[in-house]
């Protein structure tokens, strides 16, 4: 059906699909898990049927770059909070309350993180929708687009710090991905960061 579209049509029901589903997926913490994962898998597949993911970087590279560039978002993401906490308490209230609802607890939730979760937003949101963005707009513009999505993805978890973060992150990964052509290395990127954020520096320890 959806080859049948004209293609910004196509392409606006789908975001209108995905945020549909991100909806459902944060209205109940108990399926959080089950329906996020859902979601993301559903979006690996529109990625893969739908996209060209680019990989013009040898193993050696995307790995060490991937981690580097990991740890250096964690960095930005860790730097912003300090920063935010400096002034006020809202940042780790926000923070403790978002882990609370939503944050991993279980073996099997950090592996869906690493396996399915983060590959799955780069897959869509760099690899698809960013792509996608160019044939309407300059690469940087596209970027930023992507970016914006993605960090509005986050919006029905109320979660705003977040929101914020999933924007700064989209720029520095989506610039990386159009500068590096490696899908492979934002995902260890994404990765590396989500691993240092939730089991190594978590933001309140």
């Amino acid at each position: 059906m959806l080859n049948i579209l004209a293609p910004h049509l196509r392409w606006t029901i789908l975001l209108v699909l995905v945020y549909v589903l991100l909806f459902f997926t944060f209205s109940n913490e108990k399926i959080f898990w089950y329906m996020y994962t859902f979601t993301m898998l559903l979006l690996m597949a529109f990625s893969f049927v739908l996209g060209k993911i680019n990989d013009d970087v040898q193993t050696w590279e995307y790995l060490v770059f991937g981690i580097g560039y990991g740890t250096l978002t964690y960095g930005l993401i860790a730097t912003g909070y300090r920063f935010f906490s400096i002034f006020s308490d809202f940042a780790s209230v926000s923070v403790e309350s978002f882990f609370g609802a939503y944050g991993p607890t279980t073996v099997w939730h950090y592996l869906l993180l690493m396996l399915i979760i983060a590959p799955g937003e780069e897959l869509f949101w760099r690899g698809l929708i960013q792509q996608k963005l160019k044939a309407y707009m300059s690469p940087f513009f596209a970027v930023l687009a992507a970016s914006l999505l993605f960090g509005l993805s986050m919006a029905f978890s109320g979660f705003w710090l977040g929101v914020l973060a999933a924007f700064i992150s989209g720029m520095f990964w989506g610039i990386l991905y159009e500068w590096k052509k490696s899908m492979p290395l934002i995902i260890i990127a994404h990765i590396t960061m989500t691993f240092l954020l939730f089991l190594v520096l978590p933001l309140n320890s």
